[in-house]
């Protein structure tokens, strides 16, 4: 029952910068554990592709095409996940989804909605 939301994608030129923040939540009165949050980006024509993820112990790991540009953090008291991206390319055109591991012995995936982030001259 926990759902990902997730916001900040849009229209930029390269180089230039966006932050995508994905909130988690449970229905009313739920209550849920999250280990590591991430994020996945799906091109046309290509597969998804893992771009970011932190684990709850502030470990992060990024793709090779972004490191050095994108940054991942999450804000633990909110469930909320960001990335910040700067130095966009037009080769980051994707939808970008959000993905968080909920569980406490046992871990089950759950995905966002996917926002669109489009980097166009």
């Amino acid at each position: 029952q926990v759902q990902l939301v997730e916001s900040g994608g849009g229209l930029v030129q390269p180089g230039g910068s966006l932050r995508l923040s994905c909130a988690a939540s449970g229905a009313s009165g739920s209550i849920f554990s999250i280990n590591a949050m991430g994020w996945y980006r799906q091109a046309p024509g290509k597969q998804r592709e893992l771009v970011a993820t932190r684990g709850s112990d502030g470990s992060t790991l990024y793709a090779d095409s972004v490191k050095g540009r994108f940054t991942i953090s999450r804000d633990n008291a909110k469930n909320t996940v960001y990335l910040q991206m700067n130095n966009l390319k037009p080769e980051d055109t994707a939808v970008y989804y959000c993905k968080a591991d909920v569980g406490i012995f046992r871990t089950l995936p759950y995905w966002g909605q996917g926002t669109q982030v489009i980097v166009s001259s």
